[in-house]
């Protein structure tokens, strides 16, 4: 009982796959034979490069420089376990 179930399911779907396939062919022959279409190029614009001037570091002096050592020991001076 259980073999010929599975038999006829797979009988069943054999059977569906061929009509699918069938279908599909015959659409394709209604349609008739493959056009393809031309590509075409697209053309590509290119970019303008823009130059940059590099801007140049400006050396501190040497107040500048005593200043910024002079807030850093100032903001170490409030931490906890500096002692």
């Amino acid at each position: 009982m259980l073999k010929a179930r599975r038999q006829n399911q797979r009988t069943k779907k054999l059977l569906k796959g061929a009509a699918k396939e069938a279908k599909r062919l015959a659409k394709e022959i209604l349609t008739g034979p493959v056009v393809k279409k031309e590509k075409v190029k697209k053309v590509r614009v290119k970019k303008e490069k823009i130059k940059t001037e590099k801007v140049k570091k400006v050396k501190l002096t040497k107040e500048e420089l005593n200043r910024q050592d002079a807030k850093k020991v100032s903001t170490g001076a409030g931490k906890k376990g500096a002692s």
